[in-house]
């Protein structure tokens, strides 16, 4: 396998392991980081350590290749995934827009703003995750983007998202070019995951250098207590 195959559990067990809830099986996020959460394989016993973890909770997946639910789960929404790396070096942009990085203060408008544009799992403490930056207009936040999974050599851009009444003014791109800079300084390696429905971001993340890697199925899954798993 590669790195990359299963993303969010290789950052669940090596750099974001400080955030890590559950064993060797299965982990998450805590809920008000995010509600991704992985098993280290698709086998039964995984699925159902990740059901102790969860307690009820929403669990929202990559799975890097073509899974069967155990029956036991309700699926609340599944889609395919593009998974997409941006190999350095990457041109810098110099846009003159002001870029604001955000924190806790901002909590609120950032869960917002996702509420709003539906950019994937969001909660008031994802900003945790690493370097999120924003820009303001007209005393709100019109645009921002972030970093999310942690994994050896590379990390993760998520939370690209601008709000309807700022749209069609390049806000993303500029902001998406400030967070690779970021992570091409450390020596990392960038790469995210957009619906494979979204062909208009791919292609702006194609014109910044992305390329697609693989194409994994998305699951949101919500285990259903005292009902049989399938053997």
């Amino acid at each position: 396998m590669h790195i990359l195959d299963n993303p969010i559990w290789l950052s669940l067990t090596t750099r974001q392991a400080h955030l890590a809830e559950g064993d060797d099986l299965a982990r998450r996020y805590p809920p008000e980081v995010t509600a991704l959460a992985a098993v280290k394989d698709h086998g039964a016993a995984a699925f159902a350590a990740l059901a102790r973890i969860t307690q009820g909770d929403v669990a929202a997946l990559f799975c890097y290749k073509p899974v069967s639910i155990p029956s036991d789960w309700k699926t609340i929404h599944t889609s395919n995934l593009v998974q997409m790396v941006c190999e350095p070096p990457h041109p810098e942009s110099d846009s003159g827009m002001a870029i604001a990085e955000l924190s806790a203060a901002d909590s609120s408008e950032m869960v917002a703003l996702t509420k709003l544009t539906n950019p994937g799992p969001f909660g008031t403490r994802t900003q945790e995750l690493g370097l999120y930056l924003g820009i303001h207009q007209q005393g709100r936040l019109a645009a921002m983007a972030g970093e999310r999974q942690k994994l050896p050599g590379y990390t993760e851009v998520s939370a690209v998202c601008t709000h309807p009444d700022f749209q069609g003014r390049g806000y993303a791109r500029i902001l998406i070019s400030a967070v690779l800079q970021n992570i091409i300084e450390r020596g990392e390696i960038p790469f995210l995951h957009v619906r494979e429905d979204n062909v208009g971001a791919i292609r702006v993340y194609e014109k910044l250098g992305f390329k697609t890697r693989a194409i994994f199925p998305f699951f949101v899954l919500r285990h259903e207590q005292g009902k049989a798993q399938a053997k």
